[in-house]
């Protein structure tokens, strides 16, 4: 199944998750949002915050084909 990936500030990385465009990924049926972050090469210990279709959800969460995914990292304020 293919799913779309963007990331946000500091998880941005060209090779693998940009924000301006999304990235794709072809996953096995069943797997979750944390295999995608694996998959991504981002540890998922600096994921404060999974989007899948806009809606917040937790890295247990199964994907399904055509998905888009949002990853946010712990950021501070001014």
């Amino acid at each position: 199944m293919k799913v779309e990936l963007k990331c946000f500030s500091k998880l941005v990385n060209s090779d693998t998750c940009e924000f301006n465009e999304s990235t794709t990924y072809n996953l096995e049926d069943g797997h979750t949002v944390e295999d995608l972050i694996e998959r991504a090469g981002i540890d998922s210990e600096d994921v404060k915050i999974a989007f899948v279709n806009s809606r917040i959800v937790s890295l247990d969460t199964a994907l399904s084909e055509g998905d888009r995914v949002g990853l946010a990292p712990d950021v501070g304020g001014m």
